[in-house]
């Protein structure tokens, strides 16, 4: 087989495995996920927010109209005192001023709910960072799957690429038998109908190439018509490594699958709201300040420093007794839902391990395939010289030697798809385990 698969395209653009799993992991999706870890960051801040002191600034200048109008006052009789009279009298219309300049602070000294919630946000942001990786090293995964995709479909190529020339030899050799007088004009023509058909096959994998580079391209958030070239990542000249043990396969996806970890955060942040909603059985304690300046000028209020000052300090405990059962709902609600949390995390670990499961038997199956295809890739070889040889001396035929052309043809196409899909199960064992990038912290 060759060792390093070209294309015959014009202005393409070279790309290495490394270069697409570094882009895969960033294109459009894991990007929309890694700006929910953001959003779940500023969450965080929210949350903090109501811990930290609340300072207010409040500022105020108004005026009150007041017309003439009658009022009624009572006051006790001259004559009897122990009687009263009443006498009305009319006041004048007059207009007030006031301004007003204060400050309002606030800090909550303990509220159990607003520090749990805290806690929470900590920990859905948490969760959000591990379905960014998890969203991440699947996208990784399809890209490096784009990858061999493509860079098997110029592999094919080379070796069609090949046939196509050892049916051009073929031809040759009939010609020169039957101008020779050995071999009849029928060997001529099936030499050349097999060239024919060697080349139309070439020319329709051409077509897949276009199809895998448009493929990879836009996966990696490129152009769509940019002519991508994968780089031989030099699989096909080493000797595949063997599968990983399964139980070192099971306890490393246990312990770093990123799905795992944010599932598990789940489960944490379904019992911090159960302990939210209990924290209504707890009095909450805070503290106030307010200081004030008010009058009836802006003078006095604004430019006078010696003046109008006041100031009131509180300490406030609140605590609900009852709230009509509310809380007891709300703790039974949350209970529920960490029961749900934990169902789904038991399901997600029995599937999970069935992934590896499958994948790592897979690995395994391709391992053999690539190796059987070896072998029989070898056998051809020797089959098409033999073939050639009899042909040469006349004791063979076109036909025979078309059969093992087509022989080999196969055999190498065999080893070819074997050897890319150990690497491409390979990868799927390791995304699996949780493996793919062991750089990224989960």
């Amino acid at each position: 087989m060759p060792a390093s698969p070209a294309v015959t395209t014009d202005a393409t653009t070279p790309i290495s495995l490394d270069e697409a799993r570094k882009l895969g992991r960033n294109n459009a999706t894991a990007i929309q996920a890694l700006l929910d870890v953001e959003v779940a960051e500023q969450d965080v801040r929210v949350s903090r927010s109501a811990l930290l002191p609340q300072l207010s600034l409040g500022a105020s200048a108004g005026k009150t109209w007041a017309g003439k109008s009658i009022r009624v006052t009572t006051a006790p009789d001259p004559a009897d005192p122990t009687r009263a009279i009443t006498k009305e009298y009319q006041t004048p219309s007059y207009s007030i001023a006031s301004y007003d300049l204060g400050l309002t602070l606030t800090q909550i000294l303990y509220d159990r709910a607003r520090f749990k919630q805290l806690e929470q946000s900590g920990v859905l942001r948490d969760v959000e960072k591990n379905q960014a990786l998890e969203e991440a090293d699947t996208s990784e995964l399809e890209a490096i799957r784009r990858f061999f995709v493509l860079f098997r479909t110029q592999a094919t190529l080379q070796v069609l690429e090949a046939t196509v020339k050892r049916s051009e030899e073929q031809l040759d050799r009939a010609r020169a038998l039957f101008q020779a007088g050995r071999v009849g004009k029928n060997e001529e023509i099936q030499a050349l109908v097999n060239l024919g058909n060697d080349r139309i096959t070439f020319t329709d994998t051409l077509s897949q190439l276009v199809t895998d580079q448009t493929q990879l391209a836009i996966w990696l958030a490129r152009p769509g018509t940019e002519a991508l070239q994968a780089s031989d990542p030099g699989v096909l000249q080493a000797e595949p490594a063997p599968a990983p043990g399964m139980d070192t396969a099971l306890a490393q996806a246990r312990e770093h699958r990123a799905l795992l970890v944010a599932l598990q955060g789940q489960v944490r942040s379904a019992e911090l709201q159960r302990a939210i909603a209990r924290a209504e059985y707890v009095p909450r304690l805070s503290a106030r300040g307010d200081y004030s300046r008010g009058g009836p000028s802006a003078e006095a209020v604004f430019t006078e420093p010696r003046l109008q000052h006041s100031f009131i300090g509180s300490v406030q405990l609140t605590w609900d007794l009852f709230n009509g059962f509310a809380t007891d709902a709300q703790t039974k609600r949350a209970e529920a839902n960490i029961r749900r949390a934990q169902v789904v995390l038991e399901q997600s670990v029995r599937e999970i391990e069935a992934q590896v499961r499958s994948a790592h038997r897979s690995l395994e199956a391709q391992l053999e395939a690539a190796r059987l295809s070896a072998q029989n890739r070898e056998a051809a070889v020797q089959g098409l010289k033999l073939a050639e040889e009899r042909f040469r001396a006349g004791a063979g035929s076109t036909l025979e030697v078309r059969d093992a052309q087509l022989s080999l043809t196969q055999a190498e196409l065999s080893l070819l798809e074997n050897r890319i899909d150990v690497e491409i199960a390979r990868f799927t064992l390791l995304r699996a385990m949780g493996a793919l990038s062991p750089g990224e912290s989960k």
